[in-house]
Formats: structure tokens, C-alpha cells, sequence
């Protein structure tokens, strides 16, 4: 159990931010869940921890839009003001949208990059270093960001998601080798497909059974399979695991 260790996990409302702030309780951490404009289910998540595991009350739920830096800095301010510690960043909020390549709309195509590049790379990278800075003090610390294996395989109609999960896959390699002399661990999960609100639109429509055939389990991954992972590695003797990607998607890739 980990007593009086503190999770920040951004994106938890719903998906597999849901899901890690879940586990994460379940292992005895106190959750500090972030939310951008699901304010409902941020409420209803708080709720079930306080009335499911450990800390009680002592989970709580802090408004940030972690693509404003800004507002990144004042989260984490939030919660070293509520809490007095960090031990586990989990950066699980991300945003995927389509850029068409053959679309003669410039504009669109450099807002689209510019917004992906914000919340799926910038934030996540911010927030690590926000964090860092705290758990560099404590001597101690895990920062676990959560890609896709959309970095490997390509993502011919959202290049810019494809291209922010690879630079954070690199981001977060560069992190290890830098915090590790501080006692800092960071890792990153590569999902292939997961039954979440943001892929269920792709997951459940007309290429469905194409992306259930080349998986050999015949089916997607659960939020929940990605956050046992989460609290895996959030816990005790795993730091020499730091600086590695973990490609979790089912061995669809060795098809």
C-alpha cells in the first residue's frame, strides 16, 4: 500500500485517465484527478474513490486546462498547496483530431497541428517538468505519460497526434535519463486500440471489424488493462524500468 502518497492524473474524468485514478486508489494512493470540461463525471470519479478506498474526502478532483501552461502551473500549485507532495504524475489527457493532407485549407491544417502539438505533447512535457520539480526535492517520484501506438504505425489521417505521441515517447526517455540521479522514474505506455469515449467513434464505426481482425486477441484493450500497468509501475522496485516504452497493444504490431 502506499499511505500518504500522493497521484496527480490528468484527463481523469472518463477513459483511461478514469481508469489509472481507479487503480491508483485501489494501491492505496490519494488521487488528485484533473478535469478540463467533463465536471460531472470529475465529480462522480471523486465520489466513488471517497466511498471505495482509502483517504476518503481526501481525493478530490482540481479544474486545469493542462494545455494553457499557465493553468498547468497553477494545477500543480493546487495540488502542493492541498497536499504538500506529489509522488506520481500520470499525464493520461490528450485530444486526437483528423488533418487531411489533401485539403488545400492551410489554416485548418496549421490550427489543427498547433492544437494537437498543445494538448498531446506540450502539456504533458509541461506538467512533467512542473511535477519534477517537486519530486526532485523529495528525492523520489514516477512520471508515467501515456502515448500511443499511433507514434510507431503512423497515423496517415491525424499525422499531428501521431507525431505529438512520438515526441512525447522521446521527451519522456530524455526525462529518464535527466531525473534518474534524483531518484525520479519516468515511463511511457504506447496503447494500440482502447474502448475509450476518444476512440470509440473509430473503434465502433465502419472499420471495426478490420481493426478487431488484426489484433490476435480479437478485441480492443480495456482502460483497465492500461491502468493496471499504470500502478505497476507507480509502485515500489520498478525504477529499472525508467526510460521504457511499453508497446501495449494486444501483439496486433506483430501482425
Amino acid at each position: 500500500m502506499q499511505a500518504n502518497k500522493i497521484a496527480l492524473v490528468s484527463g481523469a474524468a472518463t477513459g483511461i485517465g478514469r481508469a489509472c485514478a481507479l487503480s491508483l486508489a485501489a494501491a492505496g494512493f490519494t488521487i488528485a484527478a484533473n478535469y478540463r470540461s467533463k465536471a460531472q463525471e470529475a465529480d462522480a470519479l471523486v465520489t466513488e474513490l471517497a466511498a471505495n478506498f482509502a483517504a476518503g474526502e481526501a481525493h478530490k478532483s482540481f479544474y486545469a486546462d493542462v494545455s494553457d501552461p499557465a493553468q498547468a502551473g497553477a494545477l500543480i500549485s493546487s495540488v502542493m498547496e492541498t497536499y504538500g507532495r506529489v509522488d506520481v504524475l500520470v499525464n493520461a489527457a490528450g485530444m486526437f483530431s483528423n488533418q487531411d493532407v489533401f485539403s488545400p485549407d492551410f489554416s485548418a491544417w496549421t490550427s489543427a497541428w498547433e492544437r494537437s502539438m498543445r494538448t498531446n505533447l506540450h502539456a504533458p512535457v509541461n506538467l512533467a517538468f512542473l511535477a519534477a520539480q517537486q519530486m526532485i526535492k523529495q528525492r523520489s517520484g514516477a512520471i508515467i505519460n501515456i502515448t500511443s501506438r499511433g507514434a510507431f504505425r503512423g497515423e496517415p489521417t491525424a499525422p499531428a497526434y501521431g507525431a505529438a505521441k512520438a515526441g512525447l515517447n522521446s521527451a519522456s526517455q530524455s526525462l529518464a535519463v535527466a531525473l534518474a540521479p534524483h531518484g525520479i522514474s519516468v515511463f511511457a505506455i504506447a496503447p494500440g486500440w482502447v474502448e475509450t469515449p476518444m476512440a470509440s467513434p473509430r473503434i465502433n464505426g465502419v472499420n471495426a471489424t478490420d481493426i478487431r481482425a488484426g489484433i490476435p486477441l480479437g478485441r480492443v484493450g480495456r482502460p483497465e488493462e492500461i491502468a493496471n500497468l499504470v500502478a505497476f509501475l507507480a509502485g515500489e522496485n520498478t525504477a529499472y524500468f525508467t526510460g521504457a516504452v511499453f508497446d501495449a497493444n494486444g501483439a496486433s504490431y506483430l501482425r
